[in-house]
């Protein structure tokens, strides 16, 4: 069976249950139902229509949930009729399943969770799984976010930025469990570019194929970090990026530059670079400047300050870096780089070992440790 196939229709169907008159949070608990039906008996039985199969489990469910609700007996008579058999309509409910799940009075964390669920087909122990959290808590989670969008029209969601910031959320996740989020995204964000003509959607896509064609370089096999300038460019795949690239001209040549885009930009020229010493810095700094003025971003003015310590040398990195909050997450590590390229090894030591005290996951901290002690090495000989 092709579970692939299986989610990728999921938005479809909830999507025919809601036009039907069911609400989101019924449709969505009736077609997950109908899923787990579908993984007990296609494998031996498969249908010859897997959507209008779907459809018609989902659709079933549906009704004996509501049946099965004696205080709500008018709703039950809206429902009684069977809809007539006929083809399926051809309705392409995506794009709104990606609004409503992403909708901006949902935290973030539930607007993930939910949008992996009722867009990528994923079911709760898969999400519970990648983000490391017990199905109960997990489950709490989606429920909570289904009864915050009871009531909501299904044709007044969200806005398209909180959607893409969802689907990047998702990416920068990567891979845990039996759930790789990196690809996941990439799949629902090629979906939603299919269905919306936007020029940030594109952006989105882009940056997304041009970080997973670095993935293979990132870790060594024993899960260290590899940073950027290190990597077996080798094992990039080449593939990916120019599918990305493509994507990045296409999307630059329309109007309405995004900060999706200029990061999208920014990674193809590191993709581009056949060596870390080949790599533009000075038009990377220059893209670092157009995001700034479309997010003013503490987290881009570190990036930049990075950048210009390889355009115009690691003091002038350093004074860029001057003027910023300290407490900025990965300021440090970043100061500790800059202090090292200008030559005070010593101090940089100090730097590495203090920010790896502060990093926020256990491969950047083992990595700054490793740092700070090739330091130590190279001043005791």
């Amino acid at each position: 069976m092709n579970e692939a196939l299986l989610r990728e229709l999921v938005p479809a169907v909830i999507g025919v249950l809601v036009r039907r008159g069911a609400d989101f949070a019924e449709a969505e608990d009736a077609v997950q139902e109908a899923l787990i039906r579908a993984l007990e008996i296609w494998p031996e039985d498969p249908p010859r229509d897997p959507k209008g199969w779907l459809i018609t489990t989902a659709w079933r469910k549906y009704l004996d949930a509501v049946r099965s609700e004696t205080s709500r007996r008018g709703r039950e008579l809206a429902v009684e009729v069977e809809p007539e058999a006929g083809p399926v309509p051809a309705t392409d409910d995506s794009l709104w399943l990606y609004f409503l799940c992403a909708h901006p009075s949902l935290p973030s964390a539930s607007a993930v969770a939910l949008t992996l669920r009722a867009v990528g087909g994923l079911t709760t122990r898969q999400i519970a799984a990648a983000y490391l959290v017990p199905e109960a808590t997990m489950a709490q989670r989606i429920s909570r976010a289904k009864k915050r969008l009871t009531g909501l029209p299904f044709d007044r969601p969200g806005d398209l930025p909180t959607v893409l910031r969802v689907l990047y959320l998702v990416f920068n996740e990567g891979y845990s469990g039996d759930v790789d989020l990196a690809a996941e995204a990439i799949r629902l964000t090629r979906q939603l570019a299919a269905s919306a003509d936007d020029p940030e959607v594109s952006g989105l896509l882009a940056l997304m194929l041009l970080h997973h064609a670095r993935r293979a370089s990132r870790t060594g096999p024993d899960g260290s970090l590899i940073p950027l300038a290190q990597q077996d460019r080798s094992l990039w795949d080449t593939t990916l990026i120019t599918e990305g690239v493509a994507i990045l001209q296409a999307a630059l040549a329309g109007d309405g530059l995004g900060e999706y885009q200029a990061q999208a930009a920014i990674a193809a020229l590191h993709a581009d670079a056949p060596t870390a010493a080949d790599t533009d810095w000075p038009q990377i700094v220059e893209w670092y400047d157009e995001l700034l003025d479309l997010t003013a971003s503490p987290i881009v003015r570190l990036n930049r300050a990075v950048a210009v310590g390889e355009a115009d040398g690691p003091r002038a990195g350093l004074a860029a870096l001057s003027d910023l909050d300290p407490n900025l997450p990965r300021h440090t590590a970043a100061r500790a780089y800059l202090t090292e390229r200008a030559g005070d090894l010593e101090q940089a030591a100090v730097l590495y070992a203090e920010a790896a005290q502060s990093a926020t996951t256990v491969p950047e901290r083992d990595h700054l440790t490793r740092e700070a002690a090739r330091l130590h090495r190279s001043l005791r000989t």
